[in-house]
């Protein structure tokens, strides 16, 4: 299985601007700059490498910890997670250092030991916690 994604980019890297697409559209030539991703800018349509690496991490551990209920006789009502990402200068220049996964989770049936200890399964088995070269941390509420 392989999956596509591209990206464009013209001028310089402070003035410069690029677009970012995926086959499915659901990307389509989205904008992308060194604003949006060095200067927090916000409230503007457009992204940035770090936060597509956050929401597609957040998906990955969702459906990974979803995989690991259902084999284990269990159905989520809800799998609410978010990613922080957090990109830092390092060795002269930027490197992704943590991600941490927050989950608000509805989950009948199971035991707070048992949901912990599947959370957990899922953190360390997802793709995306693998290729990450990152210290990943997880704050997992059941609710």
């Amino acid at each position: 299985m392989i999956r596509h994604g591209s990206a464009v980019w013209n001028g310089t890297i402070k003035e410069g601007s690029g677009t970012v697409s995926t086959p499915s559209g659901v990307l389509n030539n989205t904008p992308y700059s060194f604003k949006l991703r060095f200067e927090d800018e916000s409230g503007t349509n457009g992204t940035n490498p770090e936060e597509l690496i956050a929401a597609a991490h957040a998906g990955c551990f969702s459906m990974a910890l979803s995989g690991q209920l259902t084999r284990n006789g269990f159905t989520a009502e809800s799998l609410a997670t978010s990613a922080a990402l957090t990109l830092e200068q390092k060795d002269g220049g930027f490197a992704i250092t943590k991600v941490h996964l927050t989950l608000d989770a509805k989950v009948p049936g199971i035991s707070p030991e048992q949901f912990q200890e599947l959370a957990a399964a899922a953190k360390a088995g997802c793709p995306v916690s693998k290729v990450l070269n990152a210290e990943i941390t997880l704050t997992a509420t059941l609710a």
